[in-house]
């Protein structure tokens, strides 16, 4: 008599059966899944430790600026500032008679004023500003960093030099007697 299986051992294949074909369907949604995942996530990484890079190297140099303002804020409290600036930035700076102008102007100096700061005679700064002269690279080093200043730092700086003239005092208005109020 042939061998015939019995129902209930037959379920009971069939439930193993299942339980791994459920097993492989599930892992390989998982695989599918993570392929995807990486796929996605990938480029973002790598754009990610990109930027990561790139903000290093900015903290870095926001260090170094913040090193550099903090000394050259006292050297002007102490009134010895040196007006320099980076040769990169000089080479690049343009300087022509109306932004010279305008430059002095927007700090609130007067030729004078701009020439104590700029080492040079009051001369030099009109010739200057009237296009005759073009300023020597060490000058317009001095004038690239002033435009970094403001008013209050460059009225310290000619504090510090011993330049600034004391205000003028605007005298009292009197009314002058006519001749008719002095004969009564």
């Amino acid at each position: 008599m042939p061998y015939a299986p019995c129902p209930l051992r037959i379920q009971e294949r069939r439930r193993e059966l299942m339980g791994k074909v459920e097993g492989v369907i599930k892992s390989e949604i998982m695989r599918l899944a993570k392929k995807e995942v990486r796929k996605v996530s990938g480029p973002l990484g790598r754009d990610i430790r990109s930027l990561k890079s790139v903000v290093s190297q900015l903290r870095k140099a926001v260090l170094g600026l913040q090193r550099i303002t903090t000394s050259q804020q006292k050297e002007l409290q102490k009134g010895k500032a040196v007006l320099e600036a980076p040769p990169e930035e000089v080479k690049e700076s343009r300087f022509s008679p109306r932004l010279i102008r305008s430059l002095r102007r927007h700090l609130g100096i007067t030729q004078k004023e701009l020439a104590v700061l700029a080492g040079v005679t009051v001369g030099a700064v009109h010739l200057w500003e009237s296009g005759q002269f073009k300023p020597s690279v060490k000058k317009k080093a001095v004038m690239v960093a002033l435009r970094k200043l403001g008013r209050r730092e460059v009225k310290k700086l000619l504090e510090g030099k011993g330049t600034q003239k004391p205000e003028k005092k605007r005298p009292s208005r009197r009314r002058k007697r006519t001749k008719k109020a002095r004969r009564k």
